[in-house]
C-alpha cells in the first residue's frame, strides 16, 4: 500500500481526497496545522500536525511513511480575505509551497498534484475557460496560486518532479455517507450560506452584486462535486504513476450557474425559503467562470458523477440538516 502524503488534509476537499485515496488502495497521510481544517476529518490514515514552512518535519513525515507521492491543497483559499491581506496569501501559499517542493527534492519524491484554482484566469477573455487562456489574476489568491504553477514547472525542469495541476472551479456538496462535509468556523461559500440560511441557522444570503452582465445580473460560477474533485485528484496521481507527462487540466462540470439560481436550487431541495439581501459587487470577482473540462475527460477518464445543480446541493443539505440536528441534540443535552 503506497502513502500518500496529503497536505492540508484535513480542510474540506482534502479530506474527501483521503476517503477517496483510501478507498482506491492507498494510505494518506494527512499533513495539516489544523487552522482551518478539523481533526475529526482525519479518518483514513495518519495526521501529522505542523506547518508547510518547517521543511524538516515534511522530510521526516516523507521518510517515516515511506511517501510515493503528494498531494498538495494546503493554502489560505479565500478570494475577499486575499483582497484584504494580500501578504498574508501572496507569502503564507507561496513559501509554503517551495518549502514542500525542497523537501520533496531532498526526498527524492518526484509525483505531485497540485490543487490549484480558476482564479489564475482572472477575467477570461472566452467562456467556458480552457487551459490555454491567459492566466491574469485579479486577487491576491489567484496570483499565490499562479506563482505556485510556474514553480512546479521550474522544478520539473530543474529537479525532474512531474505534476498535475488541477484548476477547479466552485467546490460543492458532501459526502454521501455523511461522514465528512463543508464545516467552516466562518462560512463564506455560497450554498452552505443559502442552507444556512433556508434552515435558521444563518443571516439572510448576501447577493454580492446584481449589475454583473450576466442573463439575471448576479455571477455565474460552475460548481463542482467535492467527491467529484477527490475522484480527479486520485485519477492524476495514477495518471502520474503511469508515466503521464506534467499537464495543468480543469475541472467543472462545464455548466453556470448564477447566484439567483443557486438560491433556487437551495429552495427547491429543502422546501424552504432562502432570505436574502443584495449588496454591491465583492472586489475581485469576475462576472462569470465556467470550465471547459475536455483535457480532464481526455487524460484522466474524468467525468463528474453529479451532474446537476440540485443532486450538488441536495448532498450539502442532507450534511448541513444532520448537523443542526445533532447541535440541536447537544444543546437539548445540556
Amino acid at each position: 500500500m503506497q502513502s500518500i502524503l496529503v497536505t492540508g488534509g484535513a480542510g474540506y476537499i482534502g479530506s474527501h481526497t483521503c476517503k477517496a485515496l483510501a478507498e482506491a488502495g492507498y494510505r494518506p497521510i494527512t499533513f495539516d496545522n489544523l487552522s482551518t481544517g478539523h481533526r475529526w476529518a482525519v479518518k483514513w490514515g495518519p495526521l501529522v500536525e505542523g506547518e508547510l514552512a518547517d521543511q524538516q518535519l515534511i522530510r521526516e513525515a516523507i521518510e517515516e511513511y515511506q511517501v510515493g507521492a503528494v498531494i498538495h491543497f494546503a493554502a489560505n483559499a479565500l478570494v475577499g480575505e486575499s483582497m484584504r491581506a494580500p501578504y498574508k496569501y501572496l507569502n503564507d501559499n507561496a513559501a509554503g509551497s517551495l518549502s514542500l517542493l525542497e523537501a520533496m527534492r531532498h526526498t527524492r519524491v518526484g509525483r505531485i498534484v497540485f490543487s490549484s484554482t480558476c482564479a489564475t484566469y482572472g477575467l477570461p477573455g472566452k467562456v467556458p475557460i480552457a487551459e490555454t487562456q491567459p492566466q491574469v489574476p485579479i486577487n491576491p489568491y489567484g496570483e499565490s496560486k499562479l506563482f505556485v504553477e510556474r514553480s512546479l514547472e521550474w522544478y520539473r525542469r530543474a529537479h525532474g518532479i512531474s505534476f498535475v495541476t488541477l484548476r477547479y472551479f466552485n467546490a460543492a456538496g458532501a459526502d454521501e455517507q455523511g461522514e465528512i462535509g463543508e464545516s467552516r468556523e466562518i462560512e463564506t461559500h455560497l450554498i452552505p450560506l443559502a442552507i444556512q440560511a433556508a434552515l435558521g441557522q444563518g443571516p439572510p444570503v448576501q447577493v454580492l452584486g446584481t449589475d454583473y452582465p450576466t442573463p439575471d445580473g448576479t455571477a455565474v460560477r460552475d460548481y463542482i462535486h467535492v467527491a467529484d474533485l477527490a475522484d480527479a485528484h486520485v485519477r492524476a496521481l495514477e495518471y502520474l504513476r503511469r508515466g503521464g507527462a506534467s499537464v495543468a487540466v480543469n475541472l467543472g462540470n462545464g455548466r453556470g450557474y448564477s447566484v439567483r439560481e443557486v438560491i433556487a436550487a437551495v429552495e427547491r431541495t429543502g422546501w424552504r425559503p432562502v432570505p436574502v439581501i443584495e449588496s454591491g459587487r465583492r472586489a475581485g470577482d469576475p462576472p462569470s467562470l465556467v470550465a471547459d473540462a475536455t483535457r480532464a475527460r481526455e487524460l484522466l477518464g474524468w467525468k463528474p458523477r453529479y451532474a446537476s445543480l440540485d443532486a450538488i446541493v441536495l448532498t450539502a443539505f442532507r450534511y448541513h440538516s444532520s448537523q443542526a440536528a445533532l447541535c440541536s441534540l447537544a444543546v437539548a443535552g445540556d
